[in-house]
């Protein structure tokens, strides 16, 4: 038996959501009864410490046909390319930029096809990011997957995913994004026939909201466009496998049904989605632009105030009308470490090279900015006139940690070895003479 509401959700961001697939499942006035309607086990999920201040508190109960503990024990699953191991190679200062995966040319599901590109810190020390990308021909058969090290933001860059989760279903499309929750266990299926895209792993606090200081109160993504599912459950048994992720390493282990059991739950810590194409941005309408931060979308506080693990930035389109102003991106150096990808279009500061599906690596103080060609058509460029940069979605993950390709990354024959050239038509203007 399976009950599941798709493209029923909630709205909010960090909500106390409560949602029930039958009817009267929710217990009333306590959190654990000692007999649960229809027969159901309490069991509370959480995302935070017991203690953490009340604001930052995530939690929910689960009212589900059988505990998270039935099944069988775990043993060591390995993976050729999903991984942590973030110290294989020395970190570069250099330029790095790839091309998209490939489609996989044997059946590749959601996990199968995860490549680990980058990442930094680890689970141990609950603080960091790994980076990885995703290529699936086919949708996850007879397995579930829960991630004990941290949750999984979701960037589908190509083709739709049907995600069921413990709490209920999400589906996702490029220019959406998901994030599953630290310990949530969810199946992936594909309603296109392949599936490519990105997948931030934050080891560190969780995703919340950028605070907004002197915008006030409105802009940039309002928490009313983020949706959590509805209850949904299978009631479904047979030989199933549960894979975890669990510092740093895969493991799997025999269930005989569908973990896939909730039939109703409460509380602030579930899966939620998100439509890129709600952010609301904003930019400068006089001159110069505004610091890349105004484009966060989701942010992970670190230890260090106003210094994020990471942040969930994206460039939309949007209209540039800045006067006596390089409207590109300028050149720059950070002290932050940034990983992008392209999702659809063409990205403003660069000219080729840069495709959907692609990515590119910038580590702290590592000079970039606009490609030869992008900087001569700008510089010429008739500023009394509005520029309207338009389908296009690009994002970046943003982190004060050094961001450590790994081998694999380094070796692939997508890396592109000839990026630091599209710099190297950069001409000397300088003339003493000329104002």
């Amino acid at each position: 038996m399976s009950v599941v509401k798709q493209n029923e959700y909630q709205s909010g961001f960090g909500n106390e959501f409560a949602s029930e697939a039958i009817e009267g499942v929710l217990p009333q006035g306590q959190n654990s009864p000692q007999r649960v309607a229809h027969g159901l086990y309490a069991e509370q999920l959480s995302g935070t410490a017991f203690t953490a201040p009340r604001h930052l508190n995530r939690r929910s109960w689960l009212y589900r046909i059988r505990p998270a503990a039935v099944h069988e024990p775990f043993r060591s699953l390995e993976h050729a390319t999903f991984h942590n191991r973030f110290d294989e190679a020395p970190a570069t200062p250099n330029q790095l930029r790839w091309d998209p995966l490939p489609h996989p040319d044997k059946p590749a599901d959601f996990v199968d096809g995860l490549v680990t590109m980058a990442g930094n810190g680890g689970a141990a020390e609950q603080a960091g990011i790994g980076i990885h990308l995703y290529a699936a021909n086919r949708s996850m058969q007879g397995r579930f997957f829960y991630n004990a090290d941290g949750e999984l933001l979701i960037v589908p860059q190509q083709g739709r995913l049907h995600l069921a989760t413990e709490l209920g279903v999400i589906e996702i499309e490029p220019q959406e994004i998901a994030v599953i929750p630290r310990g949530v266990r969810f199946r992936v299926e594909l309603l296109d026939d392949l599936a490519r895209g990105y997948v931030c792993e934050n080891f560190g606090s969780l995703f919340r909201l950028p605070d907004l200081g002197p915008i006030g109160s409105n802009c940039l993504a309002n928490a009313r466009d983020f949706l959590t599912p509805m209850a949904a459950y299978e009631d479904v048994e047979g030989q199933f496998e549960l894979v975890a992720k669990f510092q740093g390493a895969l493991w799997t282990a025999k269930i005989d049904h569908s973990p896939l059991d909730v039939v109703g739950w409460h509380g602030n810590y579930a899966p939620y989605k998100y439509d890129l194409r709600h952010f609301n941005t904003i930019g400068s309408i006089s001159f110069d632009h505004p610091d890349p931060s105004i484009f966060t979308v989701l942010t992970s506080a670190s230890d260090t105030h106003g210094t994020a693990n990471v942040d969930f930035a994206i460039f939309p389109p949007r209209w540039l009308v800045a006067q006596h102003t390089f409207r590109p991106p300028w050149f720059h150096r950070n002290v932050a470490s940034e990983f992008m990808g392209l999702i659809t279009g063409v990205y403003d500061a660069k000219a080729e090279g840069f495709v959907p599906g692609g990515a590119s690596l910038h580590n702290c103080m590592s000079g970039h900015g606009p490609d030869a060609a992008t900087y001569e058509k700008a510089s010429a460029a008739d500023l009394s006139k509005p520029d309207v940069i338009g389908g296009t979605m690009a994002f970046m993950f943003e982190t004060r940690k050094v961001i450590r390709p790994t081998r694999q990354a380094l070796d692939m024959p997508q890396r592109q070895q000839n990026y630091y050239e599209c710099w190297q038509g950069i001409r000397k203007h300088f003339n003493p003479e000329r104002t």
